[in-house]
């Protein structure tokens, strides 16, 4: 009896802006280390964040091309965790009132003709800096740079049935995005980030125990990953043993996915 592949994707896009989100430091790619940065984005004591409008009007750009409900009100939360790049201790994402919700998008799958992904939310957020771990031996180094970028997440539902469909979807979304003018949308400037959640089952049946793979940065490597993924929780069901609900990454190198 076959498996059957069931992913939803959760895409993390700069938006197009010349200023940060919360304050007014350049977000130019390639500047040197901890260059752009301000109290705002250091989170230094009484700096004040003021939102970037032309990142929200970026944002409800995003999402009319994709056919959400923009909505009059959305509220801006604190996602809390620890990490050397995130100066905060905090990330100001958005939470139970996005800014759009209840969007499509529609492509051509090879194995089931034309087919239409909910788009369940589309938020906006703040990025965190960026860690280097191969500048210095044995240590790690913080790049705040990009802390405080602007970006919306896309979250599309779990309607995606194979790692080929997965990537055939992030081909159009960039082509909406681009086209929209809502971000460059390059991969190789970190400027469009995907997590993947993936789950099998047999068909009919109730959702699986899904997986993540986080912060893939080509489509390709998305596409590769998503099936290292599906054929391991594949080998752990047909062995009797469970699937347990992980964050994975994935190793382009050696074509595996680990925790």
């Amino acid at each position: 009896m076959t498996w059957e592949t069931v992913v939803g994707l959760e895409v993390h896009v700069q938006l197009r802006t010349v200023s940060k989100m919360f304050c007014g430091c350049s977000t130019a790619f390639g500047d040197p280390p901890n260059t752009n940065v301000c109290p705002v984005c250091l989170a230094l004591p009484g700096a004040l964040p003021v939102p970037n409008a032309e990142a929200i009007r970026l944002a409800a750009r995003a999402a009319l091309a994709l056919g959400c409900t923009v909505h009059e009100q959305s509220v801006f939360a604190r996602k809390n965790y620890f990490y050397p790049d995130l100066p905060k201790g905090y990330q100001i994402s958005q939470f139970d009132r996005p800014l759009a919700t209840d969007g499509a998008l529609s492509f051509d799958s090879e194995d089931r003709g034309r087919i239409s992904v909910h788009i369940q939310r589309l938020h906006v957020e703040e990025d965190a800096g960026k860690s280097h771990h191969d500048r210095y031996p044995g240590r790690t180094a913080v790049d705040l740079n990009r802390a405080g970028v602007p970006l919306a997440e896309i979250v599309s539902g779990p309607d995606l049935r194979s790692p080929a469909e997965a990537r055939a979807y992030l081909g159009v979304l960039r082509q909406i995005l681009v086209y929209a003018g809502a971000s460059e949308c390059s991969m190789e400037q970190g400027s469009l980030r995907v997590d993947a959640n993936l789950s099998v089952r047999r068909p009919g049946a109730p959702l699986g125990t899904k997986t993540e793979v986080k912060n893939m940065n080509s489509f390709a490597n998305v596409e590769r990953a998503l099936e290292a993924e599906r054929e391991r929780q594949i080998a752990l069901l047909d062995g009797g043993r469970p699937v347990r609900q992980v964050t994975l990454l994935f190793d382009p190198a050696t074509g595996r996915v680990q925790p």
